[in-house]
């Protein structure tokens, strides 16, 4: 048996970890640090399975071999995962959302298993699952993209534009995503964020028990208070997880919360949220610095300016220049009450910039410059805020966005 594995990042070695385990006997080639036009030199039709990686599209694949089977390390834990699955999808907040899901099932004396972008590559944990244990799968539209089964329980959150540089459009985006529920059977969930066209839309083509979140429930309400980090997007995240939660025990949410209030807002309230993802940092000369690094888009620098609506906020934005239309960010930018600055950095600079008010904004020249440039904005202001959430990807200046938000968590802890 020959196989070969596209992409030796995090899935490609686990992949190839498992995939030797389970056929000792097979040949292996590895192909790395390729572009997606240079596939049809790879000779993948003399190969009898090919294995993707996340961000290399089937589609493409499929287009320079017609009988290899292609796989990924999504498709394959599907398939030989002996426990139920509770997959976890949406634009943002998925990261966020799967562990809470874990640590409230954890709370309550589940075992279970984290796996996904967020947690342990999936097949290093395979074969230590049993049935009785719950797996919390976090999936993106590229582990979704070519999945021919669906979890027990799919959650959809919200579902905007991303990714569009990889996938072929945004229809080409939204159906991948659609993978989460396209293949559930009656007695399976979907729960799905109802103010969202898209989510809804994901959700109408589950055969599943359907469930809507944000729900209007005085016992969730007061569960849900009890979160430790910020945000109203986070608060309905915690809504989604509990949810997940009482579908995971196949009881309403009514009959949950009269077991588990207790153990639920216990969790919620021990839970610090995600590295980069509105972490807080500091709280400086009545300035409080915000790090949400992970704000590679406009939707989640949208969030971020939201989270701070009743509070004066100085934004630090910008980064890689993906060709993307930039004016719904512009008029949130500038058009937001609570942002009483906006400090510009990375390519996207300039266009975000072009036709603004010059009073409402200032360039900087690296990431030092624009957070002192934001202190000194901020400290006009009383119980001010300085967020770093620069709705666009770290490549232009930083090698990925966790550098990015450690270098500006080290520029403010050292002013």
């Amino acid at each position: 048996m020959k196989i070969a594995i596209l992409g030796y990042g995090k899935e490609g070695k686990c992949a190839e970890k498992w995939l030797k385990k389970h056929y000792p006997a097979a040949n292996f080639e590895i192909f790395d640090g390729f572009k997606t036009d240079e596939l049809e030199e790879f000779g993948l039709e003399k190969f009898d399975l090919v294995v993707r990686t996340p961000s290399v599209s089937p589609h493409k694949i499929k287009r320079v071999t017609s009988n290899t089977e292609i796989t990924s390390v999504t498709k394959i834990f599907f398939q030989h995962c002996p426990a139920q699955i509770i997959g976890i999808t949406g634009t943002k907040g998925k990261g966020t959302t799967a562990s809470m899901t874990h640590d409230l099932l954890k709370k309550i004396g589940k075992k279970v298993w984290l796996v996904g972008n967020i947690g342990t590559p999936a097949l290093d944990v395979l074969d230590e699952i049993s049935t009785e244990d719950i797996v919390v799968y976090e999936l993106s539209s590229f582990q979704l993209w070519d999945l021919d089964q669906s979890p027990h329980i799919a959650l959809v959150l919200r579902v905007e534009p991303d990714h569009l540089n990889v996938h072929d459009d945004y229809n080409d985006y939204v159906a991948a995503k659609s993978n989460i529920t396209k293949w559930q059977k009656p007695d399976d969930f979907c729960i799905y964020y109802n103010q969202n066209a898209d989510s809804k839309r994901i959700a109408e083509i589950s055969n599943g028990k359907k469930i809507a979140y944000p729900v209007k429930d005085a016992a969730l309400e007061k569960v849900v208070q009890s979160l430790a980090i910020v945000g109203e997007h986070n608060k309905e995240n915690a809504e989604a997880a509990v949810l997940a939660t009482a579908a995971t025990l196949n009881v309403n949410l009514e009959k949950l919360l009269e077991k588990y209030s207790n153990e639920l807002a216990e969790s919620l309230s021990e839970f610090r949220g995600l590295p980069h993802r509105l972490e807080f940092v500091c709280k400086k000369g009545g300035v409080k610095y915000y790090d949400d690094s992970f704000s590679s888009a406009f939707p989640a620098m949208s969030v971020a300016i939201d989270t701070f609506m009743n509070q004066p906020t100085v934004i630090i934005a910008g980064g890689l220049d993906r060709g993307l239309d930039l004016t719904m960010a512009k008029q949130k930018l500038f058009g937001s009450e609570n942002i009483k600055k906006v400090i510009l950095i990375g390519e996207t600079k300039e266009k975000l910039a072009k036709n603004e008010n010059p009073a409402k904004y200032e360039i900087a020249q690296d990431l030092k410059d624009a957070v002192e440039k934001a202190c000194n904005n901020a400290q006009k202001y009383q119980n001010s805020i300085v967020v770093l959430s620069p709705g666009a990807a770290s490549f232009d200046m930083f090698k990925n966005f966790e550098e990015r938000g450690r270098e500006f968590q080290k520029i403010v802890m050292g002013m």
